[in-house]
Formats: C-alpha cells, sequence, structure tokens
C-alpha cells in the first residue's frame, strides 16, 4: 500500500468516526494497523478508539508496536498515558507522562517561560 492510499483510507476513517460510524472506522483502521503496525499514525487512531470503546488493553498493545514520528510525540505520551490510567495503572501513567514531558520532545511544548 502506497502513502496516498494510506491517507485515503485514514481520512475516510476519520469521516467514518466523524458521522458515527465508528465500527466502520475501527475496522479500517485495524486493517491500517494489521497491515503495518509500527505505522504511529493508524496505530493512534485506533488506539483513541480503542480507548473510546473501554478497551485499554488492546489500545496500549497498538501504541506500543508502533513507531511514532517525532510530530505525534505528544499523542503517544496522551493515549498511553490515558490507557495506563484506565488500567489503574495511575503511578505509571504519571511517569510515562513525566517521561515525554521531561524529553526534548516535551521539552519544546511546555507552556511555561523558563525565563519567568
Amino acid at each position: 500500500m502506497d502513502a496516498d492510499e494510506r491517507q485515503f483510507l485514514l481520512t475516510t476513517a476519520w469521516l467514518f468516526t466523524r458521522h458515527g460510524q465508528r465500527t466502520r472506522a475501527r475496522t479500517i483502521l485495524e486493517a491500517l494497523v494489521e497491515e503495518n503496525s509500527q505505522d504511529g499514525v493508524s496505530a493512534a487512531a485506533l488506539a483513541e478508539l480503542l480507548l473510546d470503546d473501554g478497551d485499554a488493553s488492546r489500545a496500549l498493545d497498538v501504541l506500543r508496536m508502533a513507531d511514532f514520528p517525532p510530530a505525534l510525540a505528544h499523542a503517544e505520551a496522551v493515549l498511553e498515558s490515558r490507557a495506563l490510567r484506565m488500567l489503574g495503572k495511575e503511578e505509571e501513567s504519571m511517569a510515562r507522562w513525566h517521561r515525554f514531558l521531561e524529553s526534548k520532545k516535551g521539552a519544546s511544548r511546555t507552556w511555561v517561560s523558563e525565563t519567568e
């Protein structure tokens, strides 16, 4: 599958989600993740649906297999922290979030100025 086909399917899944057809969206996203489990964009979208459905364990599995581009570092941290919290792992959830904030990826996203 080339990048244009993948983008088309991601857009279609997004449209299905926006129009209340979550089952169809999830089917497309599951197929994309099955075809390439390291695709962070598809993994993030599928994880979001899984978390909304209460399937934190599967969402965490999907997230941990994926390779997230730097632009999605924030989404990866939020989704993983959310999944861990849903599984009752509050300390691990907070640790995951703090690792993101302390990382180079997170440091550039702070809303607090270092000069204050």
